[in-house]
């Protein structure tokens, strides 16, 4: 089991442990290993149900929804041409996105407003508008524009990263040195972040509804500060209060983006100024909550078990069921 999975291993643990009806459905399973039958009679409410080897449910009644970390659809593999796959896995997509559309339910986060907030240009136009700073940035694939920016910022003070660093594809945060000056003409194949580097104390922020759980990683100290995510086992990590306004402008941050679930990484500068890095809208806890004790899963099971309590709408079916998507 992946580390990720022991995030929703120890929520599902937890509502499960309070009575509540849990299903977990891999997307993966999908058409290949998994069925799904929307009903719609000409009477009465429709009937949804989706079977995997790990799940049978009827999704009607779902009240409460986690979307975290979806993998993509698996084909079978006696369809023999790329045509054939993509075609499948097209339906496959609309039909499903389409039932989870139609749920009566909340999601952790709505699937839609997830993708869409997973975009780092958006979340930093978002989080200006709100009044967060953030560090000088260009986004580009012209190797003339990244030598301009980083001229003007300077070598050794400039990094450089991906948009998503996938565990299949893991490209750390780092700093431009003399010598990455002869790689930049390979820009031209994808567009790379730079960025002015911003000396000091990283904050991971994880944001659960209304609730901020905020943890300081000093990594100043480690032998990879410029990405505390290379060095956490050597930081120092203790939980922390935000000031009052940062702790408003990254609340107005998340419902503009619409999520409910969020872990933001920000730096503190050592005059105290708060810089926005990024949110990431499926980010892991784990490593801060074991740290510092900050009851981080214990809120996300209490927030779908709030969610699962929601008073049913007029002529929506009732029932309790809280559905873990990935």
């Amino acid at each position: 089991m992946s580390h990720d999975e022991d995030h929703t291993r120890g929520v599902v643990r937890r509502l499960e442990s309070a009575g509540r009806e849990v299903v977990r459905v891999d997307l993966a399973d999908f058409p290949a290993r998994g069925d799904i039958t929307l009903e719609y009679a000409a009477a009465g409410e429709p009937v949804y149900t989706v079977r995997t080897p790990t799940a049978h449910a009827r999704l009607e009644r779902c009240r409460a929804a986690w979307w975290r970390r979806v993998r993509p659809f698996t084909v079978d593999h006696q369809l023999g041409t790329m045509r054939d796959q993509r075609f499948a896995v097209s339906e496959t997509g609309e039909a499903l996105h389409g039932l989870f559309h139609s749920l009566d339910c909340t999601w952790v986060n709505p699937p839609a407003l997830d993708a869409i907030a997973h975009h780092k240009p958006y979340q930093w136009h978002v989080a200006r508008r709100v009044g967060l700073s953030l560090p000088r940035t260009l986004v580009t694939n012209q190797a003339e524009q990244a030598r301009r920016f980083i001229r003007e910022i300077g070598v050794g003070r400039t990094v450089f990263k991906a948009f998503i660093a996938s565990a299949d594809a893991w490209r750390e945060t780092r700093l431009v040195r003399a010598e990455d000056l002869t790689l930049l003409d390979a820009v031209r194949y994808a567009p790379v972040i730079f960025q002015e580097y911003v000396p000091g104390t990283d904050l991971r922020v994880t944001v659960v509804g209304d609730r901020v759980f905020a943890a300081e990683i000093d990594a100043s100290r480690t032998g990879y500060p410029v990405d505390m995510r290379m060095v956490v086992g050597e930081a120092r990590v203790r939980p922390v209060d935000l000031p009052a306004a940062v702790t408003d402008n990254l609340l107005r941050v998340m419902r503009a983006l619409g999520l409910v679930f969020g872990a933001v990484d920000l730096r503190r500068r050592a005059d105290g100024e708060y810089v926005f890095l990024e949110v990431n809208p499926a980010g892991q806890w784990l490593f801060v909550e074991e740290r510092t004790g900050l009851p981080i899963t214990a809120e996300v099971a209490a927030l779908l078990s709030r969610l699962d309590d929601r008073e049913p709408e007029p002529d929506v079916a009732a029932g309790s069921l809280s559905v873990g998507v990935r």
